[in-house]
């Protein structure tokens, strides 16, 4: 295989002004995008998610599942039942 030089580009005003107009497009659009998804979280859970304790995010996700998890208790009774005869 033969190996040729590098081909230079060379980037004019056009292509610039194109980046540009691209680029301020894509903004707009993030932007509308936000303002729409931040209309649809109002009642306030948006906000809880967002917080970086790794046990309010568990607790968010286990009242959004309807999940209630009992604490076990690390006694006898507990591992082997009651043996009252």
């Amino acid at each position: 295989m033969l190996r040729r030089k590098p081909t230079r580009l060379e980037l004019k005003l056009d292509d610039i002004e194109e980046f540009e107009s691209i680029r301020k497009d894509l903004e707009a659009r993030k932007k509308q995008k936000e303002d729409v998804e931040g209309v649809g979280t109002s009642d306030g859970e948006g906000a809880a998610g967002l917080s970086s304790d790794p046990k309010s995010r568990e607790q968010m996700i286990n009242d959004r599942i309807g999940y209630k998890p009992q604490l076990k208790s690390n006694n006898r009774t507990s591992q082997f039942g009651n043996f009252e005869f």
